[in-house]
């Protein structure tokens, strides 16, 4: 189970931290990853970290803006978002699987929160 909260609405140039805390799950034996999904619009890759922590990965679109950690202690992954633009607004999962940037190699999936970003 994964549970994704931290989600609402933000003014562009706003920060949020999106959390994903698991259960039944641990972190640290799976890649974890964040994806987006807009209405209409198919699911897109946003970040992923390595089972290990050694690895990172992000979409270019949140490259510098955008960091994806985790604390084993805590059973939890976050999303640090900042510099929100308009385009960041979505319905966003976390997921936990092997792989990094295809939602395919994800197994199990949050619930998803929505993130709003206004002008």
């Amino acid at each position: 189970q994964l549970q994704a909260s931290g989600g609402g609405l933000v003014q562009a140039g706003g920060s949020l931290r999106l959390s994903c805390q698991a259960s039944g799950l641990t972190v640290s034996t799976y890649d974890m990853g964040w994806f987006r999904q807009v209405p209409g619009k198919e699911r897109e890759f946003v970040a992923a970290i390595s089972w290990r922590g050694r690895s990172t990965y992000y979409t270019d679109s949140v490259k510098g803006r955008f960091t994806i950690s985790r604390v084993n202690a805590k059973n939890t992954v976050y999303l640090q978002m900042n510099s929100l633009k308009l385009e960041d607004t979505a319905v966003y999962y976390c997921a936990a699987g092997r792989g990094t940037s295809d939602h395919r190699q994800y197994d199990y999936w949050g619930q998803g929160t929505l993130v709003t970003v206004s002008s």
